[in-house]
């Protein structure tokens, strides 16, 4: 009986030592922005395209932060693309965009990305495009 007791009282002090005094509250609130930056679109269908006729593709996206967005780097997957975006800072509330034109020079089925990398996220975002050349007849 008086190791039960001998236990108990271990396992009580032993439970006070995780019990804290509460953080107190200088009323000092940091707001986290929720939203980030939204695309229209992440992934576009061009359908058919022309063999030889660059097809230029516009990703729009909004900035839903309380801070301004700048678009810090674009890479397009491959040299067949080349990329275009706003350079500006985009303002709380307005829309930016990120261009690819695919060459179009190979007939066939094409899925082509590019990497968008802001301020406003610490992981870059993939911005897909698809679809088919169509040989010149």
């Amino acid at each position: 009986m008086k190791a039960i007791k001998i236990s108990m009282l271990a396992l009580t002090l032993g439970l006070m030592s995780f019990t804290g005094n509460p953080v107190q509250n200088n009323g000092t609130v940091k707001e986290v922005t929720v939203g980030g930056i939204v695309w229209k679109s992440e992934s576009i269908d061009v359908g058919e395209i022309p063999q030889g006729t660059p097809k230029t593709i516009e990703f729009e996206f909004k900035n839903n932060t309380d801070k301004e967005v700048l678009i810090t780097n674009v890479k397009p997957t491959c040299g067949c693309t080349a990329a275009d975006y706003t350079k500006t800072a985009i303002a709380p509330g307005k829309t930016g965009y990120v261009k690819a034109t695919y060459n179009a020079a190979a007939a066939g089925v094409f899925n082509k990305s590019v990497t968008v990398t802001t301020n406003a996220e610490e992981t870059p975002k993939t911005l897909k495009f698809n679809g088919t050349v169509v040989a010149k007849a």
